[in-house]
């Protein structure tokens, strides 16, 4: 029970309310009854009801000329967390579409898988964490019973969630849908997947982080969409340390499958048993509780003023990603560090840089490249050049690129 507990207490401080009250729902229902059949914790029940995919509606037939005040904007999305990177992102995203004479208002999507505590406290940790911008707009909870009161010119989409709330809306604003990853890819084959998978059928048009997720939901589902690049915050993430590095970092985070955190321990391990002089730091999730089979630095979920500070005392960090690319490998290459990362079309689809180390997903091969980083004559020549390489990439890029499309979408008959 003491075990349970702690685990507990280490999945709520560092997943958040989110991913602990969903688990604890899966849960708790099959220990009260474990022959009743739980709702989807994920999303409203009359949301998912209403919207039947298979008969398809043009939301994005029409053009919207841009009124003199700007295009007003609903977003929904599920309760952001202090470390959450694709929240982080999303507002990013939010802000710039804010910052080019938007009026936005966020809407909280918030079932038994996203319990809010209220909007002031959702503010006030935003408002606390360097990585969330500030938003002017309005923030509200969702309600399915009112559904999105408000006139609104388009409606974004943030999670597949989101998808059947914004579907159901009524009006005539435009659907968006604002893709980061193959969502479905996060469950096994079931009805999760199932739900998640319709949402690329719902008729909206997608913006999507990097390239081969917009192929992809194209190519597979038929859906319309635009992609952006990835960029690096050179104000957080540059090179420091211009001296020979004899440490690596690995993204360790257990309850995310899609980031094969026990696949990247194996290539540590050999890693370890080979060079037992290098030093291994693990960031991303507390790993104090978990079986890891060598000498590490636990670094969590540190806040991301202090990654920059780890990165550039790296030589090499072992990044993996089973579904779409994380933006860790550009953020990490602005401190110097060379991104191992498993080569695979998801990855080379988002950054097919000569820059990042693509090995095979084998816990050896894994190892062999970061040794091979490690040993190299031109150590920290290499660092400095890697680091220049993305040196003048910045999210203003791809945020201008965003607000284009955005544009470009409400003015178009898709």
């Amino acid at each position: 029970m003491t075990g349970r507990l702690s685990t507990a207490v280490q999945s709520l401080r560092h997943g958040g309310i989110r991913s602990t009250a969903w688990r604890g729902a899966k849960w708790l229902a099959g220990r009260v009854n474990p022959f009743r059949v739980a709702p989807l914790a994920s999303v409203y029940a009359d949301d998912l009801v209403a919207v039947d995919w298979s008969q398809p509606h043009a939301f994005n037939a029409h053009e919207v000329p841009r009124p003199a005040s700007g295009y007003r904007v609903a977003w929904l999305i599920s309760p952001p967390g202090r470390t959450s990177g694709g929240h982080q992102n999303a507002f990013r995203f939010m802000s710039f579409l804010e910052r080019a004479g938007n009026p936005t208002t966020v809407f909280l999507y918030s079932p038994a898988k996203n319990p809010v505590v209220s909007i002031d406290g959702v503010k006030a940790m935003m408002a606390e964490s360097s990585a969330y911008p500030e938003i002017r707009g309005d923030f509200r909870i969702y309600d399915p019973e009112a559904g999105l009161p408000g006139e609104f010119d388009a409606i974004v989409a943030c999670d597949w969630e989101t998808t059947y709330a914004s579907h159901r809306h009524g009006g005539s604003a435009k659907r968006f849908y604002f893709t980061q990853d193959f969502e479905p890819a996060f469950f096994a084959w079931g009805s999760d997947y199932a739900a998640a998978e319709n949402s690329y059928r719902l008729g909206f048009h997608g913006f999507s982080a990097g390239r081969w997720l917009a192929e992809k939901l194209t190519a597979d589902y038929g859906m319309s969409a635009d992609h952006y690049d990835y960029a690096v915050d050179t104000s957080r993430y540059h090179h420091l340390n211009t001296s020979p590095r004899n440490e690596v970092l690995f993204y360790a985070r257990p309850p995310t499958p899609r980031r094969a955190t026990e696949f990247g321990l194996l290539a540590l391990r050999e890693l370890h048993r080979r060079r037992p002089d290098v030093t291994i730091n693990l960031v991303g999730w507390d790993m104090s509780g978990y079986d890891v089979p060598f000498p590490y630095v636990n670094h969590s979920a540190v806040d991301i003023a202090e990654l920059n500070a780890i990165y550039n005392r790296c030589a090499a960090g072992l990044i993996l990603s089973l579904t779409n690319m994380s933006l860790l490998p550009i953020e990490v290459m602005g401190a110097g560090v060379v991104p191992i990362v498993n080569d695979a079309p998801n990855t080379r689809g988002v950054l097919d840089s000569p820059h990042i180390e693509f090995a095979p997903m084998a816990p050896r091969a894994l190892a062999d490249r970061m040794i091979a980083v490690l040993d190299r004559p031109d150590q920290a020549g290499h660092a400095a050049m890697i680091a220049r390489s993305v040196a003048e990439t910045d999210w203003s890029d791809p945020g201008a690129e965003f607000v284009a499309s955005f544009d470009r979408a409400m003015q178009s008959a898709l």
